[in-house]
Formats: structure tokens, sequence, C-alpha cells
């Protein structure tokens, strides 16, 4: 496990009884896609997001429809044990919807305020304020989210303005990357100067491309102390998404930066929302930040290993450590850090497997049909036959009673 970096440090506050910043784990956030009024497929989703491990849950609220079914959603998920915080996403009318719907106000956990888009002109400030206030009188937390695709154009000309009279001049992405560091940043002394605390306050600056973003978020973390949460927002789908998300979020978390992350990916049709949580989780596990599930090594395959026998087995195996994790957590302390290794051939195999907790070489091309285990870095046994999956799993299994069964609570099968 790679050696986790210094945490810059941030003020800490609460979502709900999560904490956030400070000393606190980075936590992984997601966001619904369903629409908020749709009070039984929201739920699902806020339930499948839980159940993947997103710590919050974000969803839309957007109009009159959806902020009447905040608390319907909210008690159907008590009701069935989900005690997930809920975060209201507000655009252009939060500051009607906190006002007109109380209920809806109390049953989320933090607010979501957009600088660009809370109002405009002569507006903006006085809206802003009905939102601030809002979340004072329920006692809430706000993310005060800037967005380069919604900036904030009164910002943005003043810092044009500015630049156009200097006798430097800067090129207009480090305009529009300064204006958006400012909106944030204005926009967190304006709640300040409304009366609310510093450490109920987080703030982001999401961007579309990844030097932005590394550019903005080491400006912003320079020039204070609130908890920042990190996004590459409108990532894209699929691979590009996971790829450029993970290559922005990973550069900045090494260097102590990120105190709430969210993957923002496009789902594929009818794909799993689930899937930015799992990537979230993964990262973070990756980086040496925090551990999830137990890791699995597996060999890539090469012209050795013409047989796919590995690559079943070791999405066999990770599919049984997910699985089992549920009923793991609850009972052995640590098991989330420990690593498994399914190996394909020889060369690495063995190796691989003696540096893993428990780990298995499968036999490459013309190699004996024969299955090593290492445990602990040291050859127990050899698996042969039909049922070598099932054997390893059970393997498995009896490791992490024998070794993580002390510290937790007694297991039962």
């Amino acid at each position: 496990m790679p050696v986790s970096p210094q945490r810059r440090h941030s003020l800490k506050t609460y979502i709900g009884t999560k904490a956030v910043g400070g000393d606190a784990p980075v936590m992984v956030q997601a966001m619904t896609n369903t629409d908020t009024a749709d009070v039984s497929a929201t739920v699902v989703q806020v339930r499948a997001l839980a159940e993947a491990g997103s710590e919050v849950v974000r969803i839309t609220v957007n109009n009159e429809a959806a902020a009447k079914a905040v608390p319907v959603i909210y008690e159907k998920l008590l009701a069935g044990g989900t005690a997930v915080p809920l975060v209201g996403d507000f655009h252009y009318n939060g500051h009607t919807l906190l006002k007109s719907y109380p209920e809806m106000a109390q049953a989320l956990a933090k607010y979501r305020v957009n600088p660009g888009n809370v109002g405009f002109a002569d507006k903006h400030d006085a809206q802003f304020s009905m939102m601030i206030e809002a979340a004072l009188r329920y006692g809430k937390p706000v993310r005060i989210g800037a967005n380069w695709g919604s900036l904030d154009q009164q910002m943005l000309a003043k810092v044009m303005d500015e630049n156009a009279a200097s006798r430097q001049p800067r090129d207009a992405g480090a305009v529009a990357r300064e204006a958006l560091v400012r909106s944030a940043l204005e926009s967190a002394r304006h709640a300040e100067d409304i009366g609310m605390a510093a450490n109920d306050i987080i703030l982001s600056c999401k961007v579309s491309r990844v030097p932005d973003l590394i550019t903005v978020y080491r400006d912003l973390a320079s020039r204070c102390n609130f908890a920042l949460h990190l996004g590459l927002t409108e990532a894209g789908m699929g691979s590009r998404g996971i790829v450029a998300s993970s290559a922005a979020l990973a550069v900045l978390l090494m260097e102590g930066i990120g105190d709430t992350i969210r993957i923002s990916l496009t789902p594929e049709p009818n794909g799993d929302r689930a899937q930015e949580v799992r990537v979230a989780q993964e990262l973070l596990q990756s980086l040496g930040l925090r551990s999830f599930t137990p890791q699995v090594t597996a060999c890539p395959g090469c012209g050795r290993t013409t047989s796919t026998t590995f690559q079943e087995l070791a999405d066999k195996i990770q599919t049984f450590l997910r699985a089992r994790m549920p009923r793991w957590k609850e009972h052995y302390a640590g098991v989330e850090r420990m690593n498994v290794a399914v190996m394909g051939c020889i060369v690495n195999g063995p190796g691989e497997s003696k540096h893993a907790d428990i780990g298995i070489s499968l036999p490459g091309a013309g190699e004996s049909p024969a299955a090593p285990v290492f445990i602990d870095g040291k050859k127990a046994l050899t698996l042969r036959g039909e049922r070598i999956a099932e054997e390893f799993q059970q393997l498995v299994e009896n490791y992490v009673k024998e070794k993580y069964g002390r510290e937790g609570k007694k297991y039962v099968a």
C-alpha cells in the first residue's frame, strides 16, 4: 500500500453525522440522476449508491415537485434502514424553494449553492443571502460550488477589466481560472459576513479539463483553509471519464488537497450509477488514503497464459470479496486491508503471491496443472482439479476468520 500523503490542513464540518475536512478521511460522494419528484425511483437509486459505499448522496431540487418529494424520500430511506445524508443541489430558484418548503430544508443535510446562477445582477447578493440564511436557520452546512460552465459573469467581467488594466496581462484561460477561484472565495466570505461559521462551508471549483482542475485547486488550496470538494465536471463516459477523473484527482490528493470527492461519470445506457462510487473508492485505496475492500492483484495475461482460467478465477475472487465484505466488515476489523493475489504463470506468480496476504499462482501454458497457494509469504499447499476457484475461496474465508477474527466480533456464517 502506498504511503499516504500529508493532508492539507482544512476546517472540519459535518454533513449529518459524517465528518468532512480536518483529520476526517476523504469522503466519497455520488449523485442521483433520477427525477427527484419520482420518489420510488429516487429512493431505489439513493439506496443503491449508499450500499455501494457513497457516504453522502446529492439529489436535484429544481422545482416544487422535487422539493415536496424530498421529505418523503428521506422518511422512506430511514424506514428502510438507509441513513445516508442527502444534499440538495440547487440552481436558479433555491432561495425560493428553501423558503417555501421548510420540511424539505430540514430533511436535507447540506445545501449546494452555485454562485454563478443563484441570482443575476442586483438580485445576486439578496438571493445568495436568502440561501445562507436558510442554512443558518436549519443548522445546515453549505457547499459553495463554482463551475466553469456556469461562471458568475459579473465576476468574470470584473477580473477581465482588472487584467486589461494590468501591466502584465494574463491569457484568457488564466483570467477565467482566477474568476472561478475568486467567485468561490468571495462567496464564502459573504456567507461568513451573514453569520455562517467558516467550518460550515465547503468550496469547490469544477472544470472539465484535467490541467485546469489541478491548477485551480492548487490555487484555491493556497488561498484558504475551507474544506474542499474535488471533482472533474462533465468527465465523460466509460474509460475516458474514469481516466480523466483519476488523473486529475490523483495529483491533487497526493498533494494533500481534497476532503471529499465525486467521480462524475456519464453512465452507459442502462448502466450502473454506482460505478462512480466504486471508482472513487478504488482511487482512494490505490493512493493509500482509505481501505474499502480487499485488493486483488491479478495477472494481466500474456502469451504464456493462453488459458482463460486465471481471468475467470480473478473475476470470481473479486466478486466473492465484494459479496462477503458487508458481513466481514461487521465482524473482522482490518479485513478491508487484506491483499489477495491471483496470478497466471510461474514468471511472477509465486513472487507476487508471496507478497500478498494470501495468493494463488495458476499454471501457464505448458506448465504442470497445479496451483500453489501462498499464505503470509509461505507456500501452504497446492490445488488441483476442476474446483480450484471454490477451494481457493474457502481458503480465503478461512484465512479471514483466522487472521482477523481475533480482533473482530465472533463470526457467524
